[in-house]
């Protein structure tokens, strides 16, 4: 083999290093609360609401203009940026309004009795602020300008996004947990859920302070980022148990090094082979696609430390059952 990044046989102690790497995960779980707590998500239009809208022109788009033009509307905050589209030369721009107030009355006892018709009326003032944005950029660059996208997002909408969000990342961990629980034993089950809310908690942390846009792209990266951290979970599981039964008296510490040591050819090259790939899209996908790669990258990384520092320790804390030799004993006349 001309490339090997890991060599056979390797003897690391990773059990020994569990403290340092319990107590690293802790500040970063730690921070991560922070972060979202004094921060918060730098929610994107997906779950703010209000309006995307992407369009062409022959001509070299002025940016500046763009945004001063937009911005003249009065419609709120307003983002304009260009995006890399490589099937097309004609420079492509994204414009995001952000989510406009629903003048909708509220009963007077503060009752959200008229909540059904405030969201309607949220919903129609996000059409007429895209009718207004088009109308500026038509008058600024011309009746030649190409409009490629326009998604409008109502206020009832993004809760509901938010709400779908939240349920698919929670369902999705829940039917692992219960997965892994009918595969292997009830510690193997618990050791990859709290690997899995881990890289989770420290993955929404990394968003909160770099300010990222948090869209539905993110919840899409979240969900691959716990089946790839599942998947390398099990890997190690399972060798784990294959070596319970193979070595039925081995210290426990030293059978759970072994099974690490033996993985970690197929684990590094599994991850860095899907690196390259994401680096690809982190170089020329654009700015559209920054903040998924950038959660995909910090996915895998934290996802395979998770599965080498977290995950199976969990196994040396709660103690794996033995029992592979006791039935043999009891078996023998």
């Amino acid at each position: 083999m001309f490339l090997k990044l890991i060599p056979d046989n390797t003897h690391i102690h990773f059990i020994r290093m569990r403290i340092a790497a319990l107590a690293f995960s802790a500040a970063l779980i730690i921070g991560s609360f922070v972060a979202l707590f004094e921060l918060g998500l730098n929610f994107g239009v997906d779950f703010r609401g209000g309006v995307t809208i992407e369009f062409t022109d022959n001509e070299p788009i002025d940016i500046g203009a763009v945004r001063s033009a937009v911005s003249a509307l009065g419609l709120g905050d307003v983002k304009v940026q260009t995006i890399q589209d490589f099937a097309d030369t004609d420079e492509a721009v994204v414009v995001f309004i952000e989510q406009q107030d629903a003048e909708a009355g509220v009963a007077e006892d503060g009752s959200d009795s008229d909540k059904a018709e405030g969201d309607v009326v949220g919903d129609v003032a996000q059409q007429d602020a895209a009718v207004q944005v088009q109308e500026a950029l038509k008058t600024l660059l011309g009746d030649d300008i190409e409009f490629r996208k326009i998604d409008v997002v109502g206020p009832t909408v993004s809760g509901e996004l938010i709400q779908k969000g939240a349920i698919a990342i929670v369902l999705a961990i829940g039917m692992m947990l219960l997965y892994i629980w009918l595969r292997f034993e009830w510690q193997f089950s618990l050791g990859a859920i709290v690997a899995l809310v881990h890289d989770v908690i420290i993955t929404l942390g990394m968003f909160a302070v770099t300010r990222l846009e948090f869209n539905l792209a993110i919840i899409a990266a979240i969900l691959t980022i716990v089946g790839y951290s599942m998947n390398d979970t099990v890997v190690v599981y399972d060798r784990v148990r294959e070596n319970l039964r193979k070595y039925k008296k081995k210290d426990l510490a030293e059978l759970l090094d072994l099974s690490i040591n033996d993985t970690l050819s197929r684990t590094v090259m599994t991850s860095v082979t899907t690196l390259l790939a994401l680096a690809s899209l982190a170089v020329f996908g654009g700015e559209v696609l920054r903040g998924f790669t950038m959660a995909m990258i910090w996915g895998i990384v934290i996802g395979t430390y998770s599965s080498i520092f977290v995950a199976s320790p969990f196994l040396l804390a709660t103690g794996v059952k033995r029992d592979w030799s006791k039935q043999t004993v009891t078996a023998t006349p």
